[in-house]
């Protein structure tokens, strides 16, 4: 059975590669009959990658520990969901999964029936067929998921039991889905410089699939921040682990070019900026998985160092940097602007600023995580910055950007007038100092709270104030009750009011971490039965310690009872596992949720004989509503990336307001 794995991928292999050829023959020939080929082998392609995937999920689930892969990553015990899982726990069965996931994106992307952006294809087509021979050369050679022992173990090692939850079912191919659908915009961005049509046909052909692609990725940045607060029992969400910034710094540069492709429709503006960023972000993918395979910096998220592995990664990097950069150079010419910036005072300067920002962020971000590298290099010696670093540097940085998402809102195009700003934003001002005030008088002192809080309310009314004008001038034309005004703007254009959403998703998760980060409150004590602790309005009364085995762990349970003002709540049991093949303890949080806030509980270690038993509570205010805004992200997401229902670009007006 590993054998015919293997030979697939072989045979997925040599159609990739006829492919890039087939489609930029046809494309420079216009080949019908050599374009119809191309297409055939692209689904050969799918086809035989999609068996290889299918080969190695039923080698999953039939417990085939002969391969090496199998008796790794999984055992007879473990859950079939979990065995399914399996196939994107390490390191060649992820880069398989990201083989099968391009070939199929691909093949969408190539074969979808559309009237904008035709020429493009057989050059995007040859790009992404070129890159899916990067991949499946990497699995033929470093990383063989089909590799087999030379004797069939009687038991699999197992999955790491830090990877036994919900959030393994969801968290990586979330991630891995949004890495690999950038492929499509850098690939049609690619050949929209080979053949010199820069002008807006690429933006629209790519327009749905970087919004996909950004979507999967902020999905799996908050899967894996609620994964690491339920699992790892330290109580937070994001640490600024170099994995997490790796998957981080790619959607903060999509969200910039997301934003500068408005400019660019609208303006004829950063042209050579636009197809830079989704370049950029590209290539932050790709190196976001370099830095889980690479070894070149530690992380509790990365796959075994592979150097060999690494440096292949890196060359492609390279390659594909060079390759673009030469390409804008050449192309240059075609890339400038069609209009000017007229005004400070205009969308277009809160655009540009925006991207400005966002970048900056990126590039911190960056900076803080290579780190260790340039101070290895430069004194010898390696030096790591922790999350202080990334909080004290982006903190501002977030914030002027989500004050900009304000100002973006209600600002007009090319120049707005004195008597505008002061109509569009006097109430949403008042709204900002108003907060402000509440705050203060509610009892909060600390003023980036009270700052951050105000930015967030100014944001919301500038978006209920466009929402209310829009409503407003509908029910005034058409005549219909407010509600179905509000539906019909919101509907009649998706992508401009699916953002707005997107922005109040960003408030509600900017309110959770200012209120998590800011007010938490943590004790950490040793009780006897019976012992209480208080904590806030808690009350928790230790009660006793349990311990038993199941086939795979011993598990040692605590029980507290729960009171909050005086009122019994409920029961909370903090666990540890220990799992027989790691030797590491596994945390099981007691958490108990609200909207207003979390009681979290860890066992931290307790006394054999029953006796003293060691417990970290903290209260979490507003943690919730993180979860809660990437709902609402979702929502907006896919209200901005449902269709428009048109097919020709929106025209470019020369209005003020």
């Amino acid at each position: 059975m590993a054998d015919f794995g293997y030979i697939s991928l072989v045979l997925a292999l040599v159609a990739a590669v006829y492919a890039v050829f087939a489609f930029v023959f046809a494309g420079r020939g216009k080949n019908p009959v050599l374009a119809h080929s191309a297409r055939n082998s692209l689904l050969v392609v799918g086809g035989l990658v999609t068996l290889a995937v299918g080969i190695m999920l039923f080698a999953l689930l039939t417990h085939n520990f002969r391969i090496e892969y199998v008796a790794q990553y999984t055992s007879s015990d473990l859950s079939w969901n979990y065995l399914l899982s399996a196939i994107w726990a390490g390191n060649s069965g992820s880069l398989l999964f990201w083989a099968w996931l391009l070939a199929i994106f691909s093949l969408i992307a190539v074969l979808q029936k559309r009237d904008t952006g035709r020429e493009l294809v057989p050059y995007a087509a040859a790009t992404l067929m070129f890159i899916e021979a990067f991949f499946l050369v990497l699995l033929l050679t470093v990383a063989n998921p089909f590799k087999e022992l030379s004797f069939t173990p009687a038991e699999g090692y197992g999955l790491n039991p830090l990877l036994e939850n919900p959030g393994m079912l969801f968290h990586p191919p979330s991630l891995l889905a949004g890495y690999v659908t950038f492929t499509i915009p850098f690939a049609f961005a690619f050949a929209a410089l080979l053949m010199r049509r820069l002008g807006d046909e690429w933006l629209m052909v790519i327009r749905r699939w970087t919004l996909l692609a950004w979507l999967f990725l902020g999905i799996g940045n908050l899967i894996g921040a609620w994964w690491a607060y339920v699992e790892l029992g330290w109580g937070g969400y994001w640490a600024w682990d170099p994995v997490e910034n790796a998957s981080f710094v790619p959607w903060l540069v999509a969200t910039a070019f997301l934003h500068s492709i408005m400019m660019q429709r609208r303006r004829g503006m950063l042209k050579v900026w636009n197809i830079s960023l989704i370049t950029l972000t590209f290539v932050l993918a790709i190196l976001g998985t370099f830095l889980t395979r690479s070894g070149v910096l530690s992380s509790v998220h990365t796959f075994a160092a592979d150097p060999v592995l690494g440096t292949m990664f890196l060359s492609f990097i390279g390659a594909v940097v060079i390759t673009s950069a030469a390409l804008v150079y050449y192309r240059y010419p075609d890339l400038r602007s069609e209009s000017e910036m007229e005004s400070l005072l205009s969308r277009e300067s809160t655009f540009l600023l925006n991207n400005l920002l966002l970048v900056g962020a990126a590039f911190a971000v960056l900076l803080g995580t290579f780190f260790p590298i340039i101070s290895e290099a430069v004194r010898g010696v390696k030096i790591s910055v922790g999350p202080p670093f990334f909080n004290q540097v982006n903190t501002p940085i977030f914030l002027a950007i989500i004050l900009l998402a304000g100002i973006c809102t209600l600002i007009g195009w090319r120049r707005a007038s004195a008597k505008n700003l002061l109509r569009h934003f006097l109430a949403p001002g008042v709204a900002a100092v108003l907060a402000a005030a509440v705050l203060f008088v509610a009892g909060l002192r600390q003023w980036p709270a009270i700052v951050a809080l105000a930015i967030c309310a100014f944001v919301v009314a500038t978006i209920f104030y466009e929402w209310f004008r829009g409503t407003r001038a509908r029910h005034r034309m058409r005549g219909h009750n407010y509600l179905k005004s509000f539906g019909g703007l919101i509907m009649s254009n998706r992508p401009r009011y699916g953002g707005y959403i997107v922005h109040l998703a960003i408030i509600l998760i900017t309110i959770g971490i200012v209120g998590s980060s800011l007010y938490d409150v943590e004790k950490e004590t040793t009780l006897m039965p019976n012992d209480s602790l208080t904590i806030n309005n808690y009350v928790l009364t230790y009660d006793s310690l349990d311990s038993y085995d199941t086939l795979s762990k011993t598990v040692v349970s605590a029980s507290l009872d729960v009171y909050n003002r005086g009122k019994f709540i409920g029961t909370v049991t903090p666990e540890k596992y220990f799992h027989r093949n790691y030797e590491q303890a596994v945390t099981e949080v007691a958490i108990r949720s609200s909207l207003l806030e979390d009681l979290y509980v860890i066992l931290i270690g307790w006394d054999e004989s029953g006796g003293a038993t060691a417990f970290k509570v903290m209260v979490k205010p507003l943690v919730n509503w993180i979860w809660l805004g990437g709902i609402v992200l979702v929502v907006g997401g896919l209200l901005a990336f449902w269709p428009e229902g048109r097919t020709a670009p929106a025209p470019r007006k020369e209005g003020t307001d």
